[in-house]
């Protein structure tokens, strides 16, 4: 019998899905965004912090961990530039799963324990300590519902479409929301960044790939309100 696959999908399969996410539309504009400089990209990567680790919101330190090796193989670095881990997606999800996510808790609660519970029966391991190809087989399985009977009480295959689907979000949305740090998920797309109004001169620069990017959040705008936000966050959290 081969091998299973190491990858999980291919980044195309990955950036395909990535344009419905967040706040990242080009007002005024329908053509596709730039390719991105791989040079530039490396060059924006945020340095990772060493030393005391980060203090979650909503996630257990053990849950954590175990996420965050989850979506450093879902958007993992590579020649094309930072991955989810650079991009700062499990502290994007820590935050919504305090607010915007709050629903899916308990899933990433449940999930979460039976993806490490599949990682120690069959590998020996909990998921975080496992090596990237024994990583990618186990959420390659998790992905396709093969799983032995009681580890996951749910489907495992809608808990990996959940976490892949939070790991765009936090990866291309708005850093405004926690992820997509230094804009590293915008620079991989080749998105020339949040504008209020395009020029002519910006539609030529663009469909040239010479448009410069224009790297600050929508709310970093006055006709995007934080306040505002907030409440459609609160609504969203506590709405039927």
């Amino acid at each position: 019998m081969k091998d299973q696959p190491v990858r999980i999908i291919s980044r195309r399969d990955l950036l395909r899905g990535a344009g419905v996410v967040g706040t990242a539309v080009l007002t005024g504009s329908g053509a596709a965004p730039a390719a991105a400089d791989a040079a530039q990209v490396q060059a924006r990567a945020p340095a990772v912090a060493a030393g005391a680790r980060e203090a979650y919101e909503s996630l257990s330190a053990v849950e954590a961990d175990a996420l965050e090796a989850v979506v450093d193989r879902l958007i993992p670095r590579d020649g094309n530039g930072p991955g989810a881990r650079e991009a700062r997606v499990v502290h994007y999800i820590d935050r919504a799963l305090g607010g915007a996510l709050a629903s899916s808790r308990p899933a990433y609660a449940a999930g979460l324990a039976a993806l490490d519970r599949h990682s120690q029966s069959s590998r020996g391991r909990s998921f975080a300590q496992l090596s990237a190809s024994d990583q990618d087989a186990v959420l390659t399985e998790v992905e396709a519902g093969s799983v032995p009977p009681g580890i996951f009480a749910g489907n495992p295959a809608q808990f990996f479409t959940m976490v892949l689907n939070h790991t765009r979000q936090g990866m291309f949305g708005d850093p405004y929301y926690g992820g997509n740090a230094n804009f590293v998920g915008w620079s991989l797309l080749g998105y020339p960044g949040v504008r209020t109004m395009v020029t002519a001169g910006d539609q030529k620069a663009l469909e040239a790939n010479q448009l410069k990017p224009n790297r600050k959040s929508a709310y970093d705008y006055e006709t995007f309100n934080k306040a505002t936000a907030r409440e459609s966050v609160e609504e969203h959290r506590h709405g039927d």
